[in-house]
């Protein structure tokens, strides 16, 4: 079993602790604490089990921590104690190894790790606690039962598909069911899954008082599925991560140390399962209320009827994304007011009664929202009229609701001017320099939208 750097931080920081403390305690307070059995007993970070007959299955390849909580009659806690760890093999009771973990403090766990060279691989261990304090000890804890398991599956599984064979590209809409086996291991209990090559690790948490929280990783289902029986097989029913192109599901068998095995890997196809996206208008205008037919993909609402559309907008004034609630016949419709000064996008993906989500379909337009500009003075890459010489510059739109129109020239600061009743306007300039010079111009809508900018190049004679 893998953990975390918090659950070691965590650990670390409360031995640290412990060893602070105890020097500044006196040992007529120690001397004064009646010890009482450890509890919270863990061993590899999992639950203590008192049953001979249904040990933990744990690895020891560099030693098996194991901790308690020592206790003591001093209510105040602030007296170092020492817990004594003793293991010895079942077959053997005679034959024992004892560790101790010293100068800590009661009502926290106190970790202790029993040598790697005393845990045989594939035998059976019994170990127990006791707390020490002023020269008296505590009653031994009831014996914790381990197996050590060092041994990771030697095969990896077997994985198949039934209903999304490699070889083909397949139709989507119904989820994948799989086949893992034990591929000939007796000791596997389970399998571990991901549709990412790297597979999470098996971790345990650290509570208060450095009381490790064991979870069984098989109920988290998104990622684990036990067995039927050991060295035996599972099925599993998935949606991929996404609507279509290749998928690959990662697979390693777990025995009941959780130790894994090599990984192997099912790689299969899947067509596209897009809605389509279809304007009412073929080519809605800037700014103007445009409505949208969603419409699923024929063969996936007769696997499974599309029960909601995901929407998501690209490139306007304020890109959203919201859900859409689907007719019976597996259609939509969605009425947005399209204002992207160059153009907008929509991406949309279905999801089936039965949770398959399709790949996204995408539709989209271009503007062009920049202002026309013309001067018979002194037209666009021309070169003409002269320094001191005036000319007219007129601003006509591209789009509806235009209000004003804010230019430059050369990169002098911007001025803004109000747009007429037919929504140009034309100002006067007389340039002071000549050779080349840049006007750019923008206008702006009703609304309050500042679309895109236009440079009208020319030079002055």
């Amino acid at each position: 079993m893998s953990f975390g750097a918090r659950s070691r931080a965590v650990l670390a920081s409360l031995g640290t602790l412990g060893l602070a403390l105890a020097a500044a305690a006196s040992p007529a307070s120690a001397a004064a604490a009646t010890p009482t059995t450890p509890t919270q007993l863990f061993n590899g970070y999992r639950n203590c089990s008192t049953d001979a007959d249904r040990p933990t299955y744990l690895g020891a390849r560099e030693g098996l921590v194991v901790e308690g909580i020592p206790g003591t009659t001093d209510s105040s806690g602030n007296s170092p104690v020492t817990v004594r760890y003793q293991v010895w093999p079942v077959a053997d009771p005679t034959h024992t190894t004892t560790v101790t973990r010293d100068r800590v403090f009661p009502g926290s766990e106190a970790p202790g790790t029993l040598p790697a060279e005393a845990l045989a691989d594939g035998q059976t261990y019994a170990w127990r606690a006791q707390t020490v304090a002023g020269g008296a000890a505590s009653d031994w804890s009831a014996p914790c039962h381990v197996t050590i398991d060092n041994t990771r599956p030697a095969n990896a599984p077997t994985l198949s598909s039934p209903n999304y064979p490699p070889d083909d590209w397949n139709q989507g809409g119904e989820p994948v069911r799989f086949t893992l086996g034990a591929n000939g291991v007796d000791d596997v209990t389970g399998f571990e899954f991901s549709w990412q090559q790297d597979l999470p690790v098996i971790g345990t948490s650290i509570g208060d008082h450095g009381v490790p929280q064991p979870v069984d990783p098989y109920a988290d289902a998104r990622y684990f599925t036990r067995a039927d029986a050991p060295g035996g097989s599972a099925t599993l029913s998935l949606v991929p991560p996404t609507g279509a192109g290749v998928m690959t599901l990662w697979v390693r068998s777990l025995d009941r140390a959780f130790n894994g095995s090599a990984i192997t890997s099912y790689t299969f196809r899947v067509g596209s399962t897009a809605p389509t996206v279809t304007p009412a208008v073929a080519s809605p205008e800037f700014g103007e209320p445009a409505t949208f037919t969603l419409r699923p993909d024929a063969a996936l609402q007769s696997t499974s009827p599309v029960v909601s559309y995901s929407v998501q907008t690209i490139g306007g004034q304020s890109d959203k994304a919201f859900d859409v609630t689907a007719a019976a016949d597996g259609t939509a419709e969605v009425k947005l007011a399209l204002d992207g000064i160059y153009g907008e996008h929509l991406r949309v993906t279905s999801e089936s009664a039965n949770g398959w989500v399709s790949d996204s379909a995408s539709w989209g337009i271009g503007y062009d929202t920049t202002p026309t500009v013309a001067s018979d003075a002194y037209p666009e890459n021309g070169s003409s009229g002269g320094v001191g010489v005036p000319g007219s510059f007129t601003f006509t739109p591209k789009v509806k609701g235009v209000v004003s129109y804010t230019y430059s020239f050369n990169g002098d600061p911007e001025v803004t001017v109000a747009a007429g009743a037919d929504h140009t306007a034309s100002l006067d300039w007389t340039p002071q320099s000549d050779g080349f010079h840049d006007l750019t111009v923008y206008a702006t809508t009703r609304s309050g939208i500042r679309l895109a900018p236009y440079d009208y190049f020319f030079t002055v004679n």
